[in-house]
């Protein structure tokens, strides 16, 4: 179930309530404890704010200007012209759930009490959130490393009532009538809350948190796809044998063979290959059918370390400098975003080999040779009709944007601020990368999910004299219920589009699991 509202407090999130506020709109508050916590730390800075002793983001310049001693009157100031110089992105706007995320994350570390921010700073971000207010942030400008610059500066400068945002309604306004429609009033910044806004990994860390979401519902859906495969290609399910997995016991692998033993239970088209006139002869069936299990296990064994990255980094107070629980203010290098770019980077190489898999299953369906019995790209008449022979194209472009799309942006690092920053993680790019993946991704288990309940169609007639199993069953009615089954060529775009639509939304996957004795893994 997706909360409706999530409470902050000093400890962590969940995943679900990232997921929630950033992608489902539900509302934020502010626990009193977080409220006491923010007040005790902000006391720490109040005592330093007029001490002549440089204090780093109290008293000084930032970055390669730390060395800088900012006059009494001036640091205010300071704060203000750090969020409006580094508010510097370009490119495409961002999308709104990836900044909601980004804001809803740095609203947390705020409310660990470890930032010093006043605690007015903290209603004021859950205020904007409240109000579906979302700073407009351009693709580039954080190179991941101190934390998501300016991706956060425009978060901040929004809160400031300065800069471009999308109101509720989606309108492209200035922050500042949309604030005051809203009845918000902007922020004025004080010593060290600035930098505190600005110093962290929180758009990658959402970004992530929001793949992995997708992945999980993506990689059972493969599953599913890859089981309609096997009984559409008139396969075996032998070798998804539970005894035969436990030889090799990696989680995932016996997590996906089960899967596709669920799917594929009480199936008249496989039982026929055991026994009937038409028993399976072949030795074993190909690779992307045969291994289904042993490449989607890997991809679930990657979102496993992948997640559990992601929970340390929402356990996490990332700013520098830190107040630590001590009353000291001590500078630090958590901002740096090597682990989430790493399992960003990770996720995108097993997506791309997800969708490999995928297309070459699709690919059997439509060579005459290898679909045993088939018409040639499943179409009505071949030569007159092309079937699905570019649907097939459309996967094969997606799935070779996915392999470039793998290459790892995390092992690049470009010196910036004068060579204080002289490494960095480039986690924010490994984040807008993966979530084209993932679409890709969508986009390729939708036309195999199209491909194989066509195959089918054309195999017993049509879900009315359906010889899948029941599971299969039920997801050839939902594909049928938004796309006709076989006939003569047709606009086929819009079929596709309605295909990913139940990708996207789960249709598809909650149609299997009603029919299945228990909910696919």
């Amino acid at each position: 179930m997706t909360p409706t509202a999530v409470r902050l407090r000093p400890e962590p999130l969940s995943p679900a309530d990232v997921v929630a506020v950033a992608r489902h709109g539900a509302r934020v508050e502010i626990s009193d404890e977080s409220i006491e916590a923010m007040s005790a730390s902000r006391a720490v800075i109040d005592a330093l704010a007029t001490d002549e002793r440089p204090h780093y983001g109290v008293s000084t310049g930032f970055g390669a200007l730390a060395t800088k001693q900012i006059p009494v009157e001036l640091r205010a100031q300071l704060q203000r012209s750090l969020i409006r110089s580094h508010a510097a992105s370009s490119g495409a706007e961002v999308d709104r759930e990836v900044v909601r995320g980004l804001m809803l994350n740095r609203l947390h570390t705020m409310a660990t009490g470890r930032t010093g921010v006043r605690p007015g700073v903290a209603r004021a971000y859950a205020s904007l959130l409240n109000a579906g207010i979302t700073p407009v942030v351009g693709e580039y400008g954080s190179l991941g490393c101190s934390g998501d610059l300016a991706p956060l500066s425009h978060c901040a400068l929004a809160a400031m009532g300065e800069g471009r945002v999308r109101d509720a309604r989606g309108a492209l306004v200035d922050a500042a009538d949309a604030l005051a429609e809203a009845g918000l009033e902007p922020v004025v910044l004080a010593e060290k809350e600035g930098l505190a806004l600005i110093n962290g990994t929180d758009g990658m860390l959402g970004m992530l948190l929001l793949a992995a979401a997708d992945l999980r519902r993506l990689v059972s859906t493969a599953d599913l796809a890859a089981a309609m495969s096997v009984e559409g290609l008139l396969g075996t399910d032998a070798v998804f044998a539970a005894d035969l997995h436990a030889l090799r016991p990696h989680p995932g692998q016996l997590a996906s063979a089960a899967n596709m033993r669920a799917v594929l239970a009480g199936s008249t088209l496989i039982e026929m290959q055991k026994n009937g006139d038409h028993a399976f002869t072949r030795v074993q069936d190909a690779y992307s059918l045969r291994c289904a299990p042993q490449v989607h296990g890997a991809v679930r064994a990657t979102l496993d370390h992948a997640e559990s990255v992601a929970a340390l980094e929402l356990a996490s107070a990332i700013d520098n400098p830190v107040v630590t629980a001590d009353g000291r203010v001590e500078s630090n290098g958590n901002f740096h975003g090597a682990p989430v770019g790493y399992v960003l980077d990770f996720l995108a190489i097993a997506v791309a080999d997800l969708a490999s898999i995928s297309e070459r299953r699709t690919d059997r369906f439509l060579d005459k040779a290898r679909s045993h019995g088939l018409n040639a790209f499943l179409a009505d008449d071949p030569g007159v009709d092309s079937g699905h022979m570019i649907a097939q194209y459309t996967q094969a472009g997606i799935v070779s944007e996915l392999k470039r799309l793998a290459v790892p942006a995390s092992v690049d690092s470009i010196p910036s601020s004068a060579m204080q920053e002289d490494h960095v993680s480039m986690g924010w790019a490994a984040g807008l990368k993966l979530r084209r993946s993932i679409d890709g991704l969508e986009r390729v288990l939708a036309v195999e999910l199209l491909t194989g309940a066509r195959a089918l169609d054309m195999r017993d007639g049509g879900v009315a004299s359906s010889k899948s199993s029941p599971v299969l069953t039920a997801v050839r009615r939902a594909v049928r219920a938004v796309a006709d089954g076989p006939g003569t060529d047709r606009y086929l775009a819009p079929e596709i589009e309605a295909a990913l639509g139940l990708v996207r939304g789960g249709e598809v996957l909650a149609a299997a699991n009603a029919a299945a004795a228990s909910p696919l893994l």
